[in-house]
Formats: structure tokens, sequence, C-alpha cells
């Protein structure tokens, strides 16, 4: 049996501390490889466009400008590139600005070790992670539009079958095979949930989900 190929993952972090903790930690992850590492904007996107990693854990606060912006700039570069938010930051527009950058999962420094490493197994895989904090927040921040409404309410079956999908990570043409539709009915119908969810990505549809289906 041919061994799957390990998950390339580039650190971008203002700290050498840090990079060199998570390079340790995920240096003896059998199924994940380091490629590279960053201190900057700059550098981390020079070397997603060179490396084309299939992960790239990226902060927030970088010296030379945002990782919001690194992260915009490196999914220009590297579309096929998964991006995962690894900061302390936990603050309601930050997390809304990464998520719209194109973030695929956004968690907070505190995580442990095995959740850091099942993170980037997820996302690698297609899955969007938020961190059970950040969860909570987008959550919140639907509701604002109207309290205790429940964000899924106004979902037809058909709708929440595709949500539950896109929250298991499936791309467009999985969901497309799985419900026998087209990949443009597709499209369609997850326009339709994100105008009925008030979101934009599929981050944030996925988190809501996964809270609604936890009540």
């Amino acid at each position: 049996m041919t061994a799957s190929p390990r998950i390339r993952v580039l650190l971008v972090d203002d700290s050498e501390m840090v990079r060199t903790g998570l390079r340790t930690l995920l240096g003896i992850e059998a199924t994940i490889e380091v490629v590279g590492e960053a201190g900057d904007v700059a550098t981390g996107v020079e070397a997603a466009t060179r490396l084309k990693p299939d992960v790239v854990l990226l902060d927030i606060r970088l010296p030379d400008g945002s990782g919001i912006d690194a992260c915009r700039r490196i999914l220009v570069a590297t579309p096929a590139t998964r991006v995962l938010m690894v900061t302390s930051m936990v603050d309601d527009t930050i997390v809304d600005e990464s998520i719209r950058a194109g973030a695929h999962g956004y968690l907070l420094k505190e995580i442990d070790g095995r959740g850091l490493v099942n993170a980037i197994r997820d996302v690698a895989a297609g899955k969007s992670i938020l961190d059970p904090a950040v969860t909570a927040r987008v959550i919140k921040l639907v509701r604002s539009a109207g309290p205790g409404r429940d964000p899924m309410a106004g979902l037809s079956a058909q709708e929440r079958r595709m949500l539950a999908l896109i929250a298991e990570g499936c791309t467009n043409k999985e969901v497309a095979v799985k419900l026998e539709l087209t990949e443009k009915t597709v499209r369609n119908y997850l326009s339709a949930i994100f105008d009925k969810l008030n979101v934009s990505r599929r981050a944030e549809a996925a988190a809501i989900y996964a809270q609604e289906t936890k009540r």
C-alpha cells in the first residue's frame, strides 16, 4: 500500500520562539512536514508562492502588515493552499475580516498540540475550522440581527442537507454528486444559504451549522 503524502505546512509568525515550538511539535507527526517558515508578510507570501504548501499557519500580527492581508495575497498566488489563522487575538472584526479574506480556519494559540494537529489535518482535508470561542462570536454576530432568532430557521430541507455536507468539508462537486445536482445548482443553493444566514464564507456557515446542531 502506498503511504499518503504528508501535509506540507508553512509557518508564518513574527516570534522565532513560536515558530520553533510549532516546528518541534509538528516535526514528530509522521503525516505532517514543515516545509518552511517566515516572520513577516513579505517573506510569508514569497515562501508560500515558492513552496506551494498545503496549509499555512498564519499569525494576525506581523511586523510589516497584517496576516489578513497576507492571507489574501497567499490565496491569490496559490489558490490551492489552505490558510489557518493561529493567533492570540479574538476580536469580532478581526475574525470576520479573516474569514472574508478567505481563511479556512481560525484558532487561538491556547489550543493544545493534539488539537492543532487535528485542525491542520481537517483543514487540509477541506474542512473549515473555527475555535469554539470564535464560533460563539460568529453565532452572536448572526443573532444580533434578531434576538433569539434561529439562524437556520429559514432554510429548506434541501438547504439543510447541503449545509451539513459543507460543514463536513465537501467541495461543491462532492455535494453535487451526493445530492444528484449540477455544480451550478449547488452554487445557486449556496448563494441562497449564505444570504439567509447573513454570511459570506463557507467557514461561517459551517460554524453556524455546527453550533445549532449541538443545541
